[in-house]
């Protein structure tokens, strides 16, 4: 259990890491609805643009891993854990 929690907290500080890489004035300091929703409001972004998109699905899977990780890593879990790399790249993409 101990490394799903290691992976899942690697794979939040990896994506703050790409999208506080952007032109942003203040950098998101988590994935919560909160945090998401200060960053979008003190950055003027348009809460419906491709990279708030991304960001709140990344914050949507890493709950979903949240929840799961007292299971045993099951499929769904690294199918999971695969999207949120895709989404990370993406993220980064966007950010150009």
């Amino acid at each position: 259990m101990m490394n799903e929690f290691n992976n899942r907290m690697d794979a939040q500080r990896s994506v703050l890491c790409v999208v506080n890489k952007g032109q942003c004035s203040e950098e998101l300091f988590g994935l919560s609805s909160a945090a998401i929703k200060r960053w979008v409001e003190n950055n003027q972004l348009n809460p419906n643009s491709r990279l708030v998109e991304l960001v709140t699905l990344v914050s949507k899977k890493l709950f979903f891993l949240a929840n799961k990780s007292q299971e045993q890593v099951s499929p769904e879990y690294r199918e999971v854990s695969l999207e949120i790399s895709k989404l990370r790249d993406a993220i980064s993409s966007e950010i150009g």
